[in-house]
């Protein structure tokens, strides 16, 4: 069954910068668009990037646009999240989502938390 495994998340100061990892398992990797989400408390799940199955299309939220880049390493199973420059407002649960290419069903990763403060 398709298995998604967020990491690297955790506490950091305004303007530092994290890598979120997600490892993936469970699907052939290579052929799905990987997406991250985020959730802030109180708010509505939003995406924040996403990656088609080759790497060579990318899509960011303007609010993360310049400062986070997603990746992936189809040979490792893995999408990765850089995170630079952070501000308070990008606390929130970051999610990863894999869809799968023909029914466009998703399925999402459990989440690692991002708290970004002084």
């Amino acid at each position: 069954q398709v298995q998604l495994v967020e990491s690297g998340g955790g506490l950091v100061q305004p303007g530092g910068s994290l890598r979120l990892s997600c490892g993936a398992s469970g699907f052939t990797f290579s052929g799905w668009t990987m997406s991250w989400y985020r959730q802030a408390p109180g708010k509505e799940r939003r995406l924040v990037a996403s990656i088609s199955n080759t790497g060579g299309t990318t899509n960011y939220a303007d609010s993360v646009k310049g400062r986070f880049t997603i990746a992936r390493d189809n040979t490792k199973n893995t999408v990765y999240l850089q995170m630079n420059s952070l501000k308070p407002e990008d606390t929130a649960v970051y999610y990863c989502k894999a869809i799968e290419p023909k029914t466009i069903f998703g399925y999402w990763g459990q989440g690692t938390q991002v708290t970004v403060s002084s």
